[in-house]
């Protein structure tokens, strides 16, 4: 029975057709089911391999080759620097008196981080009415620094007490915003010299893009006009600061090191408070200009330009009401000691020189002298209007007869005349630090066509020799000319800072005739004890010497011109007046102002 049972349950050779199927069909599952168990293993362990390597260059990418920029990041978001500007150097006159130094108020500032806060344009307009400056002025300065600076950023300066109470109780709404003591600029004398010293204030984007090369950054106070200007280098100094640690608040939770500011140097100039005032005296409400300078050396005793302005204001934030006021003064910055005018009979002494020195007119000429000269055409009038005789070098002087003057530049020649205006310096800038100077003119034939397409004329030389016509020179440059007969032939180099040294490196020899020399000296010291500057013939001065000059300026009123020298036997001071418009002549208006300066510097310097 188990056998038979046994060979029943043996396959058959041959299957059932009707199970054939079916059996097929197990054998077939059964295989794929196999492969699709093993199928899901191998896109998983590919799309791991996929995804563990674009993890791990991306790690490898920001470790190796971003790492230190992320470093730097974190640093920054948990480092806060407080700069500290140096302290400017302080500005002394000759004799140590203060003209420029620093005193300490307050500033707001804000770290960037602000920005990311929600309530930032709220902010911002609060700040901007608190401290009157404008929202794009604010935005504009942390665009400046950049979103992420770590450096706290100066948004207002010269805060008042008001102001700082207010921003201390906002403080605690305005996460970032920090006030903090710094030094300004303070002028002591106000409105005194301000053209000589000129002004300090924050550079702007464009100044700060060309000289971030320098070593300047965003927020730095630098000199934007006159000796604040000039010296910038020395005054400057080198920034300092605190690097604080802070949390993700801008809570301070240590100091982490301090740099201490080198403050700047201090320069000490040629001007001289004294003179200085009374040149600002002397010259009062008048539209002009005195320039008071020492003959030998030609360091600057005085330079007063009106009108002025006080450059303390530029120490806080100037209103759009306070510009305005500025403005209706008329041109209060332009310094009008470094700007051409039409020099007038001063300019005689130029002509003199080219007549004696060219040999023609010799300092024992004799020439007669008329109503007019009639040149081309063209009536060249005697300020008179009859003439004085026959006369020689000194009594035309005294008396500055046009007509005389006019025949010797005529004799010359243009070519003769242009050649000593420009010896004395006349056309070109004298190379004073302050960087507002202007060259004046001398005109020749090459100028003229350029200008007004026609050649030079006799005319163009007799309007020359007395100052008029195309010429054009400044108060510094006649001061200058007035030096030469002064100390014996040489033209100085006009100059604020003066260091001890060789005497000769301020000064060039002209290589004038002795003979020269000697008529031009007496030639001025006949104007003040007999002529047109009889003002300065007083007892509060020693004797001088000078010369005045009155220039048309149609159609205005006529310039009115005085410069002069004392004492004449050897000379310490030379002082130019000029008074632009003022009508007049140049010894009843401009050489009481040169007395006044000459007074004030006898009286404090005298031996």
């Amino acid at each position: 029975m188990w056998f038979k049972q046994s060979s029943q349950s043996q396959w058959p050779t041959t299957p059932p057709t009707d199970n054939y199927s079916s059996y097929d069909t197990r054998q077939k599952k059964t295989n794929r089911t196999i492969g699709q168990q093993r199928q899901p293993l191998f896109i998983m362990l590919f799309v791991s391999v996929i995804l563990l390597g674009a993890i791990g260059s991306r790690l490898a990418f920001l470790q190796l080759l971003q790492g230190e920029d992320f470093r730097t990041k974190a640093e920054d978001n948990r480092v806060r620097i407080v700069p500290k500007p140096p302290v400017r150097g302080n500005i002394f006159d000759r004799k140590g008196r203060v003209l420029a130094s620093t005193r300490l108020t307050h500033a707001a500032y804000l770290w960037p981080m602000v920005v990311n806060q929600p309530d930032w344009p709220d902010n911002r307009r609060y700040l901007a009415q608190l401290l009157s400056v404008s929202e794009d002025s604010i935005e504009n300065k942390i665009q400046q620094a950049g979103y992420n600076a770590s450096t706290l950023i100066r948004i207002a300066r010269s805060l008042s007490p008001a102001q700082i109470t207010a921003l201390e109780e906002f403080k605690t709404e305005l996460n970032g915003l920090e006030v903090d003591i710094e030094t300004v600029r303070d002028y002591p004398n106000k409105t005194m010299a301000a053209h000589v010293l000129g002004y300090t204030g924050e550079l702007n984007a464009e100044e700060l893009r060309r000289r971030r090369s320098e070593g300047y950054r965003l927020g730095d106070i630098v000199g934007k006009m006159g000796v604040e200007a000039a010296y910038e280098q020395q005054l400057r100094g080198e920034w300092g600061g605190i690097e604080l640690e802070v949390d993700g608040a801008g809570k301070v939770m240590k100091v982490l090191g301090q740099k201490v500011g080198q403050p700047g140097k201090d320069v000490t100039l040629t001007l001289d408070i004294d003179v200085q005032k009374a040149a600002e005296v002397a010259l009062g409400e008048r539209i002009g200009a005195v320039v008071a300078l020492n003959p030998q050396t030609g360091g600057v005793l005085a330079m007063a330009s009106n009108p002025t302005f006080d450059p303390n204001i530029f120490s806080t934030q100037i209103t759009p009401q306070t510009w305005k006021r500025l403005q209706k003064k008329g041109n209060p910055f332009v310094n009008r000691a470094l700007r051409g005018f039409p020099p007038a009979s001063t300019f005689k002494i130029v002509t003199a020189t080219a007549g004696m020195e060219s040999g023609k007119y010799p300092p024992n000429t004799i020439l007669s002298t008329f109503a007019y000269l009639n040149v081309g055409g063209t009536a060249f009038g005697e300020w008179n209007r009859a003439g004085f005789g026959p006369m020689g070098y000194v009594r035309a002087m005294a008396w500055s007869s046009n007509t005389f003057h006019g025949q010797i530049g005529r004799g010359v020649g243009g070519p003769t005349l242009i050649k000593y205006s420009r010896l004395y310096g006349f056309g070109s800038k004298t190379g004073i630090e302050l960087g507002e100077e202007a060259a004046g003119l001398i005109a020749d034939n090459e100028w003229k066509l350029k200008n007004y397409e026609w050649e030079w004329t006799d005319g163009d030389t007799v309007n020359m020799s007395i100052g008029q016509g195309f010429t054009q020179a400044t108060p510094l440059q006649v001061a200058i000319m007035f030096a030469v007969p002064g100390n014996g032939g040489y033209r100085v180099q006009p100059h604020f800072f003066e260091q001890e040294g060789d005497l000769e490196k301020w000064r060039t020899s002209m290589e004038l005739k002795p003979t020269t020399l000697k008529t031009l000296r007496e030639s001025l010291r006949a104007v003040v004890s007999s002529g047109t500057g009889k003002a300065l013939n007083v007892p509060s001065l020693p004797p001088s010497a000078g010369k005045s000059g009155t220039a048309e300026a149609p159609p205005g009123d006529s310039h009115a011109w005085f410069g002069g020298f004392a004492p004449y036997d050897n000379p310490e001071i030379v002082v130019v007046a000029f008074a632009e418009h003022s009508g007049g002549g140049g010894g009843s208006v401009a050489a009481p102002m040169v007395r006044q300066v000459m007074e004030a510097y006898f009286q404090n310097n005298s031996n």
